[in-house]
């Protein structure tokens, strides 16, 4: 099914544009004019990804996002947002928003970033599937047999154009899995490249556009870098840490980034 986004901008122009690059991308578009509007376009149900545009008459974006958090929290938002309201772009991701393109954001870069929220949002759903059917094989196999068996061990990791190892963790750059100490660790695209930038400077320190250039493939401020990859650790320490508000791993520099210990 092809996924559908919704645009919500007051600037017409914009709302055009931004129109036609994700049409040509392949994407079914709906535009609104305001949030007042996009609401009423969301009654039938959530789109698969909606663009919100901050300032705007009427219903302004963050007050749009708590509605579309409240009504579809699953549903991922991207902010639109020019320097100027940099700050509230940085507080619609704080309330749930999966990120932020500052305008005029470049074409290709708008249909990567879709790409990849898209893909984030699938990968739950698959690994349900998956799963599931793990589930079901292990009862068949229980009807099959009572006695007892061993559990499948892992292949060695001979390749190291594929695979990066350092301490416990394991990272398969070929499709994109983590493995800690025996034990896959869920991360979205975005963060399992944050954490491999972090892998191979290990143990010295990433300076925060360091870590956004590497791992998303763009430069961007130091303020802007520094609130990205705030974001990202967070994400990253609740993935791989016993206790995220005491890290053992992924350890904050003071004034330059971060680093990982092992």
């Amino acid at each position: 099914m092809t996924p559908s986004i919704l645009i919500v901008d007051d600037e017409e122009k914009l709302r055009i544009t931004l129109s036609r690059i994700l049409s040509k991308a392949g994407f079914n578009v709906t535009a609104a004019a305001s949030g007042e509007e996009a609401l009423n376009l969301t009654q039938a149900g959530p789109f698969d990804l909606a663009f919100i545009d901050l300032m705007m008459p009427g219903m302004g974006g963050l007050a749009l996002l708590a509605e579309f958090r409240a009504h579809y929290p699953e549903m991922p938002v991207l902010i639109l947002t020019a320097h100027a309201t940099l700050d509230s772009a940085i507080e619609a991701v704080r309330q749930g928003a999966r990120d932020y393109l500052l305008k005029p954001a470049d074409p290709q870069r708008i249909i990567e970033r879709v790409g990849e929220i898209l893909v984030e949002q699938l990968q739950p759903q698959r690994q349900r599937e998956i799963l599931s059917q793990i589930q079901n094989l292990v009862s068949e196999l229980g009807q099959i047999s009572d006695k007892e068996t061993t559990p499948p061990v892992m292949p060695a990791i001979h390749d190291p154009a594929r695979f990066l190892q350092r301490g416990p963790f394991v990272l398969d750059l070929q499709v994109h899995l983590l493995s800690m100490e025996g034990n896959h660790i869920p991360l979205s695209p975005t963060n399992f490249d944050y954490l491999v930038t972090l892998v191979r400077h290990a143990p010295n320190p990433v300076s925060y556009q360091v870590l956004v250039r590497e791992a998303q493939g763009y430069d961007v401020s130091l303020f802007e870098a520094r609130e990205m990859t705030r974001w990202r650790i967070h994400e990253l320490r609740k993935a791989i840490e016993k206790d995220s508000k005491s890290p053992q791993y992924l350890i904050t520099v003071r004034g330059i980034g971060y680093k990982l210990m092992v």
